[in-house]
């Protein structure tokens, strides 16, 4: 019988709030040496994912669009918007300033297969758990399929 991912998974995810100031979520990825946190709403659904990638742009900086100028008017070579995007997670001060809003989740009782493909198609590092309400119970990651596989 395949294993599902209810049987590997990490139960009880830490989860953070779109308003839980950013140090905090900061000091608990550091403290808990995790590299990254579901964030959920008021209700308890998922709303987004802050992970290490998340918050590098606060050390790397911002560099604004490559532009020129031809007869007064101004041509962006790169999308303005994707500057704008960036500039906000560089000086966001919340977590849901700065996660990664979307996120991309799985079942609780999907084959462990499955995650493993989603995982490797869309080239993330871990997928939070959902039960049949919705609710965050668990979080999977590389390393937890990389242990299932060692222990067959």
């Amino acid at each position: 019988m395949p294993k599902l991912v209810a049987d590997i998974m990490s139960r009880d995810p830490i989860l953070v709030r779109p308003e839980t100031p950013l140090n905090e979520a900061i000091k608990i990825l550091a403290e808990k040496h995790i590299s990254g946190l579901p964030v959920v709403d008021g209700a308890g659904k998922l709303v987004g994912v802050l992970s290490e990638t998340d918050l590098m742009w606060r050390e790397t900086g911002v560099t604004p669009p490559a532009y020129i100028m031809i007869l007064d008017s101004v041509i962006y070579l790169q999308n303005p918007g994707d500057y704008d995007r960036d500039l906000h997670k560089a000086l966001g001060q919340t977590v849901g300033e700065v996660m990664t809003s979307h996120p991309i989740s799985i079942a609780a009782d999907k084959p462990l297969r499955e995650a493993a493909r989603v995982m490797h198609d869309k080239s993330i590092r871990r997928l939070p758990v959902l039960d049949a309400q919705g609710q965050v119970v668990g979080i999977i990651t590389r390393g937890d399929i990389v242990r299932a596989m060692a222990a067959e």
